[in-house]
């Protein structure tokens, strides 16, 4: 049997646009409590509103940068300011930068894909732990990728993030083990949200060839999967979920329709 999300406390990281965005308004529809957290504050503002219309209990917004341990550490001390218990952590914030080889590759990408999804899912789960372990049937979800599971050129940095945000998922399992927290790691495949436009820099044109002729995932169906895995009952953890769109049967194997 389900359990009702009702009343809950959910963190979601990087929620202005995207998984984040599209978790926060769909755990607003369930009745959940949100404290949510961006970079870009104006368009968290939005997304606070939209998650409040969608019929969330409350909603509360702060700046979060988790690249940095104090942003980090002072967005837990405000939170704590709203519940002493936190039931859901979505570790949503990350992302690529660029597609360059090896030989190409910009330290400030490097920098910034392992700070974001490595080192800032670690600070994050470090300052919310003391909220959730004792709270039996709390959830730790993270935001994987396809990319953890398989490599592919210009991938490097990006791909030994994944890996590490999924080893990170699963020595977390082994460490919180009687605790009764719940560790899954959700990992989508192709998926058009502002991923691409953010790789690239901005250049919207270069990311939307990459889903041209496919119909990739979009927020709403890791949102809907992000809830589903939180409303399981306390004693039924899911370890990891692989979900990619029906067009791609591996990450060099994509469908394309003929467009035009």
């Amino acid at each position: 049997m389900a359990t009702t999300l009702a009343g809950k406390w959910i963190l979601i990281t990087g929620a202005s646009s995207g998984f984040g965005a599209a978790a926060a308004r769909s755990f607003g529809a369930e009745g959940a409590k949100l404290l949510i957290g961006a970079r870009r504050v104006d368009r968290l503002e939005k997304v606070a509103q939209e998650a409040s219309k969608a019929g969330a209990h409350a909603v509360f917004h702060r700046a979060l940068d988790v690249s940095q341990t104090g942003s980090v550490d002072e967005f837990v001390k405000w939170a704590r300011t709203k519940t002493e218990r936190l039931d859901v952590l979505i570790n949503n914030a990350g992302g690529a930068l660029g597609l360059d080889y090896v030989a190409d590759g910009k330290d400030e990408d490097w920098e910034g894909m392992l700070q974001s999804n490595v080192l800032g899912l670690l600070r994050m789960t470090r300052a919310a732990l003391p909220l959730m372990v004792n709270n039996p049937g709390s959830s730790i979800l993270n935001i994987g990728s396809l990319a953890a599971r398989t490599a592919y050129e210009g991938g490097a940095a990006y791909c030994a993030a994944k890996a590490g945000e999924a080893q990170i998922s699963r020595a977390l399992r082994l460490e919180l083990s009687g605790t009764g927290v719940r560790v899954c790691s959700i990992d989508p495949g192709l998926a058009e949200t502002e991923f691409s436009v953010v790789r690239f820099k901005g250049d919207a044109a270069r990311a939307k060839k990459m889903y041209e002729g496919t119909h990739p995932l979009v927020a709403e169906d890791i949102a809907e999967i992000l809830v589903w895995v939180a409303s399981r009952p306390p004693h039924v953890n899911i370890d990891e979920m692989l979900i990619k769109p029906t067009d791609q049967a591996a990450i060099h194997k994509v469908y394309r329709r003929k467009t035009g």
